[in-house]
């Protein structure tokens, strides 16, 4: 998967796949072949944070 540099884009895409496709981020992160903790990372760097039993960054 292609992760773009503008994290707010990145926000929509992986919320976008976590509302359709994946049941966790767990699941998104192993089936797309992308770092969980760079996601979390740059999505932390605007102020959002994953919430499990959402299963989105909120």
């Amino acid at each position: 998967m292609y992760i773009p540099q503008d994290n707010y884009m990145l926000l929509s895409i992986i919320n976008m796949k976590l509302r359709d496709s994946y049941s966790s981020l767990d699941s998104l992160c192993d089936s797309e072949d992308i770092s969980k903790e760079e996601i979390i990372t740059k999505l932390k760097s605007i102020g959002y944070n994953y919430n499990k039993e959402l299963n989105q960054f909120i």
